[in-house]
């Protein structure tokens, strides 16, 4: 797994910053492991010869953990006191056990707000077969 970058940016950001890459080993435990905290018990998550036999070529990521990732490849460069206001996202290919999976960002929009610097990253997560997930994540820098 990749570590955690926890570093605020110190001034706002600007439109156009990119974000650190977050790149992370898709194995079977993270598959199986991450679908099952989020309560998935769908058998292509956790069991490949269901997956094959529904035309799948191995297990693969569930919804619920990529929405966790396109989030934590924002908060890690956000810092922990970001606020997460939204996060919108569109699945792509499927990204399957033994694969890698790379996220990165820029940012989209910068503006102040009352709370701190509201800032909108589109972000894009992808896999030896495409982009897995593009999206947007929406924050409040205090």
């Amino acid at each position: 797994m990749a570590a955690a970058v926890s570093r605020a940016p110190a001034a706002p950001p600007a439109v156009g910053t990119e974000l650190p890459a977050l790149r992370l080993d898709v194995t079977t435990t993270f598959v199986v492991s991450t679908a099952l905290a989020t309560r998935d018990f769908q058998d292509v998550h956790h069991d490949r010869a269901a997956a094959v036999a529904r035309g799948s070529q191995d297990i693969f990521l569930n919804i619920l953990t990529t929405t966790g990732l396109v989030q934590r490849c924002v908060t890690d460069w956000a810092g922990p006191g970001a606020v997460v206001r939204a996060v919108s996202i569109r699945l792509g290919v499927p990204c399957y056990a033994g694969d890698e999976l790379v996220l990165g960002g820029r940012v989209a929009e910068v503006a102040a707000g009352p709370d701190g610097d509201e800032v909108v990253v589109g972000v894009v997560g992808r896999c030896s077969l495409g982009d897995h997930v593009t999206g947007t994540v929406r924050v409040v820098l205090p």
